[in-house]
């Protein structure tokens, strides 16, 4: 059973930045997808940004396109979530998540493995 835990949440200013870590139990091979996902306060959980196992494209919502990105690396079982020039309205519960032979990956639904979250507060 793969094991995901995310770290790096915290209280930040807006306009700064904060990168999320996610840490896997053991190493993913290229067929697995891998994403970053979110859920504020009485809203739906929502894709971030991922990539696919398919051709390792990525994806990012059209709210954080130019500000997060996504990157992994395979030597250490991890994977990250960079973000920069925060909001207010990034504040959310931030989850890694990561599925296999996974084609279509922003949706939660499609994902198999999950961390327990990691809170990311944007506030002045």
């Amino acid at each position: 059973q793969l094991q995901l835990v995310e770290s790096g949440g915290g209280l930040v200013q807006p306009g700064k930045s904060l990168r999320l870590s996610c840490v896997a139990s053991r190493f993913m091979q290229d067929h697995y997808a891998i994403g970053w996902f979110r859920q504020a306060p009485g809203k739906e959980r929502e894709g971030v940004t991922c990539i696919s196992s398919a051709d390792g494209s990525t994806y990012y919502a059209d709210s954080v396109k130019g500000r997060f990105t996504i990157s992994r690396d395979n030597a250490k079982n991890t994977f990250y979530l960079q973000m920069n020039s925060l909001k207010p309205e990034d504040t959310a519960v931030y989850y890694c998540a990561a599925a296999q032979w996974v084609r279509v990956c922003q949706f939660p639904e499609g994902m198999d493995y999950w961390g327990k979250g990691t809170l990311v507060t944007v506030s002045s």
